[in-house]
């Protein structure tokens, strides 16, 4: 393997064996002996599931990796792998370099053993020394924050302490290949973001970190390369805001046009590798018109009827009926994969029951977190609002916005707000009832989830 290749993959495959009853296990393991022994046909009390199938890639040192996927796409099986805590059922796995796994965070603790043993036990298993721990102990201890429970046995400490506590020591032997699945949802925000930094200050220290999120934003923040897995098969590997806009398409795609999706995602990713083979000029340009191509087809407005919400909230109606909402372009075509900096209509209708007063509509985008982003009314207060409506009306309802948004999947929220016995309410308000995705986009130096179109500056000091 090359001096400077970290981890390298070759035709990895996982299978396990699938048991229907816990007797079949016992069955495999005698019968099929039994059958061979008076010239029979063995049996097979089992089913097989492949979670890898030869998957091959390399990692080189110093880069960040981010590996992104279904769940049951196999990226924690790779993982456990790749640190060694599961063997491969065929194929090779090289790495270089100490690993610091941050995998299922705790299990090795010995419960009855207090915070400071396990910490020495813990900091042991990843190949340190007595004195390399003494030396490294009360930072560890520090960056756990779990104060004096550190003399505690692990048995009284909550989840969220263990946790804290195998990640301390886990990032904290200066690894040379750090190995995370999804660890960074540890603690508090305030923990959390000490968690990045530090990962931060070892990327910059030159060690190569492969990483597993199903967050398309925090791959494409802190990730030089992404690889996508599906069904235990390696569909792509490239720019990650590009993987991830194809992992989010694969991710809310009907079932029925899976197959064809991951047929397309394939053959995109090897048209690209076909020129990546031979960096020439010519291959440069072709390379660009090949990426150009890809872009382009990805972002187009289009609707997928499978991404609908599963977590829709319908306040209790008074006398007030919100129905069809949906996302259109300026043409007036439906749709639910918007393109940045574009501008589109949230249309929905509201049909009065009952007659009321000073009405006005309302919408609000929120992030799938919950955080809400923003919202306009139709009017500012009553004063402005529709002073009346009669009993059997329906109104069409109309928002125009911008979509300054970056890559990622958004949810709207639906209301109308009148008068009844002098005192505003909803009539009718809906939580959750329409969603969108935002498509990724290779070239934009966008950030964070807003994109407020800034241009950079740079001009050097004489």
């Amino acid at each position: 393997m090359s001096f400077e290749i970290a981890i390298k993959v070759e035709n990895l495959s996982k299978c396990y064996h699938i048991y229907d009853q816990p007797r079949d296990r016992l069955k495999q393991f005698v019968l099929p002996r039994l059958q061979r022994a008076v010239g029979m046909q063995p049996k097979q009390y089992f089913r097989e599931f492949w979670a890898l199938k030869n998957v091959s890639f390399e990692v080189k040192k110093g880069e960040t990796v981010g590996i992104i996927g279904r769940n049951g796409s196999g990226k924690s099986t790779l993982l456990q792998m790749i640190c060694g805590t599961l063997n491969p059922t065929s194929g090779n796995i090289q790495a270089q370099g100490r690993i610091a796994a941050l995998l299922e965070l705790g299990s090795g603790f010995n419960p009855e053993f207090t915070g400071r043993e396990n910490v020495y036990l813990n900091a042991a298993v990843l190949g340190l020394g007595r004195d390399e721990i003494d030396a490294r102990f009360d930072e560890i201890a520090a960056f756990a924050e779990i104060g004096d429970f550190i003399e505690q046995p692990v048995k009284t400490y909550s989840s969220g302490m263990m946790v804290r506590l195998a990640f301390a020591v886990a990032i904290n032997v200066d690894p040379q290949i750090l190995v995370v699945d999804e660890a960074l949802s540890v603690g508090d925000e305030l923990f959390q973001r000490k968690c990045f930094s530090r990962i931060e200050t070892i990327r910059k220290a030159g060690a190569t970190i492969l990483f597993v999120s199903h967050s398309g934003g925090t791959v494409v923040e802190l990730c030089d390369r992404a690889i996508l897995l599906d069904m235990g098969e390696l569909l792509a590997t490239g720019v990650p805001k590009q993987i991830v806009g194809r992992y989010q398409k694969l991710l809310y795609a009907p079932a029925e046009k899976r197959q064809q999706l991951r047929d397309e995602i394939r053959q995109s990713s090897a048209c690209a590798d076909t020129y990546r083979e031979d960096i020439s000029q010519a291959g440069d340009t072709r390379l660009e018109a090949c990426d150009a191509q890809m872009q382009q087809q990805e972002l187009q407005d289009s609707y997928d009827p499978a991404l609908k919400p599963a977590s829709t909230i319908s306040y209790a109606s008074y006398g007030a009926i919100i129905h069809d909402p949906a996302v259109y372009t300026l043409g007036g075509e439906r749709v639910n994969n918007l393109t940045r900096g574009k501008t589109y209509y949230y249309r929905y209708r509201v049909k009065f029951e009952y007659a009321a007063s000073n009405v006005r509509f309302g919408m609000l985008i929120k992030t799938t977190s919950g955080v809400e982003l923003g919202g306009a009314a139709s009017a500012s207060s009553n004063r402005t609002s529709l002073p009346f409506v009669s009993a059997g009306s329906e109104y069409m309802v109309e928002f125009a916005f911008c979509c300054r948004l970056n890559a990622g999947v958004y949810f709207l929220n639906a209301g109308v707000l009148g008068e009844i016995n002098g005192s505003e309410t909803y009539l009718h308000r809906l939580i959750d009832v329409a969603m969108f995705r935002v498509m990724s986009e290779t070239a934009s130096i966008a950030t964070g989830i807003v994109d407020f179109s800034c241009v950079s500056r740079i001009k050097q000091d004489a």
